[in-house]
């Protein structure tokens, strides 16, 4: 799992934070406005929604923190930028399928506590076999800020309206691992299938097929304003992001603005 930077949390009242480091090394703000977010359904009716924080199948193997019902939530510039998404991937026989996209900074407390106690490995098989616990923050999988928290980051990946599954990925969301990164077995920037698997430890592949299928969501996400990530094939951010230097606190949950 890749958090993005970490930054130091300084109370400062009952609903406003602030830090002295962040992504860019300026200050950074921390809010539970909740005035220029929108429910991403609304704005995407297509999407479909499985919000592995809401429940038990993530890799800490319970409810996180702050997800109150199973919805998500993002700014109103990125869920427009993703009706756009959605509309193309339609045209070519797919829905949205959505993990996760607003995530407060509650939720990402949780997972710092979960990644420091060590003993609790109750989902290592499903989403860490081949890591020790103990290597997360070392290597990146766990950091104590996200980008998710700032609201215009989303995980998500295809369903294939044809077949009514979702599209074989060739891994599953939230495994850690380089399998998981966009130029595993391929080049993300031409889609060119290379089947060059060194970087899995075990010797894991995926197949042309399975790559192409990332490299539709990839393309569809990046011509509608979305930028990846080099480490996780689910997870883009939107280029303009509205609130790159604030963190927001309020629970995932129907908003009522």
């Amino acid at each position: 799992m890749q958090w993005m930077l970490t930054a130091i949390l300084l109370l400062c009242g009952t609903s406003v934070l602030t830090s002295c480091f962040s992504e860019n090394k300026t200050s950074v703000s921390a809010t539970d406005d909740t005035s220029l977010f929108v429910t991403l359904t609304d704005a995407v009716p297509d999407a479909i929604l499985e919000i592995r924080y809401y429940g038990t199948y993530n890799f800490v193997g319970s409810r996180i923190d702050g997800y109150q019902e199973p919805t998500a939530l993002l700014t109103k510039q990125a869920a427009e930028a993703l009706k756009a998404v959605s509309d193309d991937v339609k045209a070519q026989g797919y829905r949205l399928k959505i993990y996760d996209a607003y995530r407060p900074q509650k939720g990402v407390d949780h997972f710092v506590r979960w990644a420091e106690d060590i003993p609790d490995t109750l989902m290592k098989s499903y989403f860490y076999p081949d890591l020790d616990k103990s290597v997360l923050f070392e290597q990146e999988y766990i950091y104590e800020k996200s980008g998710h928290t700032r609201g215009s980051t989303v995980d998500l990946t295809l369903f294939d309206m044809t077949t009514e599954k979702e599209v074989d990925m060739g891994g599953t969301f939230d495994w850690f691992g380089p399998e998981s990164h966009p130029d595993f077995c391929g080049n993300p920037e031409t889609g060119e299938y290379t089947g060059d698997n060194s970087k899995s430890p075990k010797g894991r592949s995926i197949t042309e097929q399975q790559f192409k299928n990332r490299m539709i969501l990839r393309k569809a996400m990046l011509a509608h304003g979305f930028k990846p990530l080099d480490s996780e094939w689910w997870h883009f951010t939107l280029k303009d992001e509205p609130f790159p230097d604030t963190y927001f606190t309020f629970p995932v949950k129907q908003l009522n603005n």
